[in-house]
């Protein structure tokens, strides 16, 4: 562990880029072979608009990175945080709980507030009005929710008390998580059964895609399930089911340009379709 906590504390851009782009290869040819849906699109004009945002993301996220190492190193020198706080533990239980807390606040709190609070779903809405969800889906962001999830991640960060190798083992399973949980690929159910007691698995997080409440609002959790099932935000729903996207925002084709995702925060508020009890019965 020690030499893994060592190799994240000063792992090159070049390497997490490859972890990135290696991550969507990797699904996108699963995705090919064991797909979940056999979605009547065109894959690569898909990706696009995915592919553009993304970028954005990336942008951004290295662009405030210094505000994370200032952050990570403040908390370090000055044994701040959650984390510092407790008790002397061996370093892959350190490294696990810090990892843990950060997926919480970086992750599932930041996501649950964007569904919650009526402006914040609205720039998060960009990421669900995918119709066609797939390993490209996972870090479809509008550029706001970029900033509105860094946000979130250096907060985790100063209140856990997680040093830069943490912090950066972190975001390499979150980015590993992301691409897997939205790829488009059909996992035995009961293997996917099995690994949602743990994490985040394929099926569970699809059900978070699903059109209409209340399974929009379910499912939040990226890297551990542990915080949905906590929290009662935990929902299961048959995979063969599920319908992408958003029923108040229809228009696939719109939600498939650059300009009109840039734009779709700032349209008109809609109220979403609540299934009934007796309806999900």
């Amino acid at each position: 562990m020690e030499s893994i906590f060592n190799y994240f504390e000063t792992i090159p851009t070049f390497h997490r880029s490859l972890l990135l782009a290696g991550g969507i290869t990797l699904f996108w040819l699963m995705e090919g072979a064991f797909p979940l849906f056999k979605f009547s699109y065109k894959k690569w004009k898909h990706a696009g608009p995915n592919f553009f945002l993304t970028a954005t993301t990336i942008i951004i996220n290295f662009g405030l990175a210094f505000l994370l190492l200032l952050t990570a190193d403040w908390v370090k020198v000055n044994h701040f945080g959650i984390i510092n706080w407790l008790p002397t533990m061996p370093l892959w239980l350190y490294v696990v709980l810090g990892v843990m807390m950060l997926d919480f606040f970086g992750a599932y709190l930041a996501h649950y507030v964007e569904h919650k609070v009526n402006p914040l779903w609205k720039i998060h809405l960009v990421h669900h009005t995918d119709h066609h969800v797939d390993t490209t889906t996972g870090n479809r962001h509008h550029p706001l929710e970029s900033v509105i999830r860094f946000t979130f991640t250096l907060m985790g960060v100063f209140i856990v008390g997680t040093p830069i190798a943490v912090v950066f083992i972190y975001q390499s399973l979150s980015v590993v998580f992301t691409q897997l949980t939205h790829a488009n690929i059909r996992m035995p159910k009961k293997l996917d059964k099995i690994i949602s007691y743990f994490f985040v698995s394929p099926d569970m997080h699809k059900i978070h895609h699903h059109y209409v409440l209340p399974y929009t609002d379910s499912n939040y959790g990226n890297i551990f399930s542990i915080w949905d099932r906590v929290f009662g935000t935990y929902m299961e729903f048959d995979r063969e089911k599920l319908v992408y996207g958003v029923d108040v925002f229809p228009d696939e084709v719109k939600n498939g340009q650059i300009t009109e995702l840039l734009k779709q925060p700032f349209q008109d508020y809609h109220n979403p379709t609540i299934i009934s009890e007796k309806d999900i019965l």
